[in-house]
Formats: C-alpha cells, structure tokens, sequence
C-alpha cells in the first residue's frame, strides 16, 4: 500500500523532533535551561579533608551547583590529616585542613601546594551537664587540667571559683576527644601549649597526639565528638562552633589573654584575626589562638583548601579555580549564617593573588 507523500513527510519531521530532543535530555544539561558554564562536558570534583568547615563547604557546593549545572563537586568529610594525605597523594582534587601543612608534609607531595584561607572559626567547649542552662566559664589553667586528668570532678573548687552561680555536681568528667588526625584537634592543642608549658612538654601541638590515659573517650570527626557528648552525661569536649550550636549545646566562655571571659562569637572570632592579620606571612597561614586584645576569642582558627598551583588537568583546575573565586566573593553570603566569620579584606586581597597563580600547562587558569 502506497502511503500519501504529504503523510510520510509529516511522519519523517514528528521522528526528527524526538530524535533532537532525545539528545538534549541525555546531554547531562536541563533542556531549555542555560548551565552557566562554557565547554560542555560535566566536570566532577573531590575534595577531602577537615571537618571543621563542612557545613560551609557544603553549603557553598550546593550553591554553587545551582549556578553551574555542569560542575560537580563532593565533599568527604573524614578530618585535616585525611585532606593532607588525599592532596598529597593526589586521590582528591583538593584537600581541606585547619591545620596547615609542615614543611616535611609538602616535601611528600610532588608538586607545590597552595594554602588558601576560607573562613574563620572557633573551636568551642561544649558539654553534657544536667541542672546546668547557663554557659560556663574556664580558664585556660583550669582547661588544661581536665584535659591532663588532673581535675576529675564537676564541683572542683577551681571550676566553682570561675562559676560561683551555678550549682555544679559532684561527678566524674569525662572528656571527648578526637580519635582521628583531626585540625581541629591541631588547633585546640595549639592554644593549650600556648597557655601552658607543662601541656606543651608533655602533649604539645598535634593532630593526633598522645592523649593522657584515662581522661576520656575519643571519637571521629566533629560530628562524632558531638554525638558522644550529646548522648554521654558530664562530658566536655571540643567542636567547632556550628557543630554546637546546631544541637543545641552550651558552649563556655572561655579567659582569652586579656584576662576576659568571653564567648566564641563571630565578632569576637573576627578580632583575634584582625590582631594578627599585619603579621601573616606569605604563605597565607598563621596561627592565631591565644591572640592579644580585649574581645578576642582565644581558640579562633583560619581553615584553609589545599591545591597544587599547577594543575595536571586543564578542565579541572579551570573548575577548581572558578569555585574558589565564586566562594571567596560571592559564597561570603552564606558565611555568618553557617556561623563562621568572614576573612578580613586584606586576606581576602592576598588569597586573589594565590588563586590567580594556579596554573595548568604554564598558563594562568583564571584569566
């Protein structure tokens, strides 16, 4: 049977039009939608390292992912010293560590990596105390004492002197620590060899140190720490802030080394960088706990991604780079809100400069 010409043409045009629109729907972009991105291809990114900026991280990776459609990014929280080794053995596309990299860490890596500061944080004292609604406050001595094991009760008369209003008990202290290679861990023991030379003979500033027996119970990652002090009675531990807040915990007011208690807010965040920021050297990483000044908060931290500033992969470095400028700028948005404090202008100045220097092939990425 002869089918009619102006049929089988009509047949042919409806067959082309499901052909073309089968190929946009499995081309990886939103039919109808512009990505924002040139080049076509998705491009996956991996990043590894601390736990102490995920819930920024994560929220500017989410962000992001709504603007450029064919960039994708995921984020492996498992702690700075896992970020160092990833970047190191280049299993991941960048690191993420609080604690920045040691001279023996980069001669590890084959190429030269790049330290470059997102935020700010604070790593909070927080506990499990029943009775107790109101924040406490220590002091330095009194906090390297329960982490050495040498005060073991709730209604020790040292913890009583800093909090004569509340009404504290008189059981065991348990403290929480990090089990793993953890920057948090890196800057917490940072501050306690600062405020005290026994701490720094015996324990002194790691990642993962030599805990003294029988103080606690270590846990993994700031989530872990959190979890065992949520569902533990009369424990303390150390998190960054967001990890606190977000379970609804108290967190101290800890003596910084003006002699005042204050409480590890934004601001107070914000002063001790300010305090150092003249003195950062061009690396771009410093420590700044125990910092000078009336306000500031004396366990106050930068955190940093890890990227080597020549990129085997064009296409992925281009991607790497572009994330790091969009949250640098237009990620500062979402900063206070994850309850992180912004870098000052003068860093986020010199983290431009470190940026534009990642290169791929000899040639600048971001151009």
């Amino acid at each position: 049977m002869l089918i009619p010409k102006k049929i089988s043409q009509a047949v042919l045009a409806l067959v082309l039009v499901t052909v073309a629109a089968f190929g946009l729907a499995c081309s990886g972009d939103p039919v109808g939608k512009n990505s924002g991105d040139s080049g076509g291809g998705t491009v996956q990114l991996q990043g590894q390292g601390a736990s102490f900026p995920k819930p920024i991280y994560e929220k500017w990776m989410s962000e992001y992912g709504k603007l450029h459609a064919n960039v994708r990014i995921d984020y492996q929280s498992q702690g700075s010293g896992a970020g160092i080794k990833a970047i190191q053995s280049r299993t991941a596309d960048f690191g993420a560590s609080d604690a920045p990299m040691s001279e023996e860490d980069m001669k590890k890596a084959d190429g030269e990596i790049l330290h470059i500061p997102t935020v700010l944080g604070a790593v909070v004292l927080t506990y499990n105390l029943e009775g107790v609604a109101q924040p406490l406050r220590f002091s330095s001595e009194v906090i390297v004492d329960i982490f050495l094991g040498k005060i073991k009760k709730w209604d020790d008369a040292r913890i009583k002197a800093d909090n004569p209003n509340v009404t504290l008990p008189a059981k065991d202290i348990t403290a929480v620590y990090r089990s793993d290679g953890s920057g948090t861990t890196q800057v917490f023991t940072d501050y306690l060899s600062k405020v005290s030379p026994e701490w720094k003979q015996k324990v002194g500033t790691d990642k993962a140190p030599k805990w003294p027996e029988g103080i606690g119970m270590g846990a993994k990652g700031n989530e872990g720490v959190m979890g065992q002090i949520k569902n533990t009675p009369n424990t303390i531990g150390y998190v960054e802030l967001a990890y606190a807040k977000e379970q609804k915990l108290p967190v101290a007011l800890i003596k910084n080394s003006s002699g005042n208690f204050v409480e590890p807010s934004l601001e107070a965040v914000t002063a001790a960088a300010a305090e150092s920021a003249a003195n950062m050297p061009d690396a771009l990483h410093q420590s700044i706990t125990n910092a000078a000044g009336a306000n500031t908060y004396p366990i106050s931290s930068y955190t940093y991604i890890l990227v080597y500033k020549e990129q085997k992969d064009a296409a992925k470095g281009k991607a790497l780079v572009d994330f790091l400028w969009w949250s640098l700028h237009d990620g500062e948005k979402y900063v206070k809100e994850k309850l992180y404090a912004p870098l000052p202008p003068d860093i986020v100045k010199r983290a431009e400069a470190k940026i534009n220097s990642i290169m791929s092939g000899g040639k600048p990425l971001r151009q």
